[in-house]
């Protein structure tokens, strides 16, 4: 293993741990998901500059994109939710209230 492909597995490990073990507020999830999103779109750069070849050179972009589109559902769902609950623990979220 080399210690890029170990730096990026393992910040992704650290994400999603951090999405898994410390799930207080909303806004803190969604910066993991964020972090998991950069060591995969950094990871999937890298594989192909390593690959040298133009079929997979729109693989990175596209994910970011995607990334982006996350993101920007994500604050959206945390700017509601704050204004409905009035905070965005996930403890006070109940999904099968109206």
């Amino acid at each position: 293993m080399t210690p890029t492909h170990f730096a990026f597995s393992s910040a992704f490990m650290l994400g999603l741990m951090g999405l898994a073990f410390h799930r207080q507020h909303l806004l803190s999830a969604l910066l993991c998901l964020e972090g998991m999103m950069l060591s995969l779109f950094i990871a999937l750069s890298l594989w192909t500059l390593q690959l040298d070849s133009t079929s997979f050179s729109a693989s990175p972009m596209l994910l970011l994109a995607f990334s982006a589109c996350e993101a920007s559902a994500g604050l959206a769902l945390l700017v509601a939710t704050t204004r409905t609950h009035g905070s965005d623990q996930l403890q006070n979220l109940n999904l099968l209230q109206c």
